[in-house]
């Protein structure tokens, strides 16, 4: 365990830093927390549900675009919506080779009573950020990534290990 010792003006700056990563993650988990108890499923699970109710008859490739993040993660995510019979992969229409999801009625009963998915809180609250702001963040983030050796790291969405099926209860609706 190596401490390094910090200015007065560092040590500050850490623990501001470290109190708001704190409540951002803090956030996060109420908002999936809220959809585990409500619906029975997981904050990444109602993501994907929700942006494809806004993007009916996307692939998963278009899905993984659509929630900005790894196409490998949205997949595994679709699996077990389809598993819970809320969406339905399909052929698609105009290219047979090509398969598409849709919300199932059950899937689309489910979103009526959904609070909002910690990725869709996420992505709107930054998309709200002046451009200079995302920048820095962005940057930011990064750098601390590297910093922590996680660079490498797939993103994947927020909360999916807890679309487990081990730590699902009865999908509600």
């Amino acid at each position: 365990m190596g401490s390094h010792a910090l200015s007065a003006a560092a040590s500050t700056e850490v623990h501001a830093a470290l109190d708001d990563v704190r409540r951002l993650v803090q956030a996060l988990r109420r908002s999936a927390g809220a959809a585990q108890r409500q619906l029975g499923i997981s904050g990444a699970q109602l993501f994907v549900l929700q942006r494809l109710a806004e993007h009916p008859g996307a692939s998963v490739g278009e899905l993984a675009q659509h929630t900005a993040t790894h196409q490998s993660s949205v997949s595994v995510v679709a699996r077990r919506l389809i598993e819970r019979g809320l969406v339905l992969r399909a052929p698609s229409p105009t290219d047979r080779r090509r398969a598409v999801l849709r919300l199932t009625p059950r899937g689309h009963a489910l979103l009526r009573h959904a609070p909002a998915s910690p990725g869709e809180s996420l992505q709107a609250a930054l998309s709200r950020l002046p451009s200079p702001t995302r920048r820095g963040l962005a940057l930011g983030l990064r750098a601390l990534l590297a910093e922590l050796g996680a660079s490498h790291l797939a993103p994947s969405l927020l909360f999916e290990d807890e679309a487990s099926p081990r730590s699902q209860k009865k999908v509600r609706p």
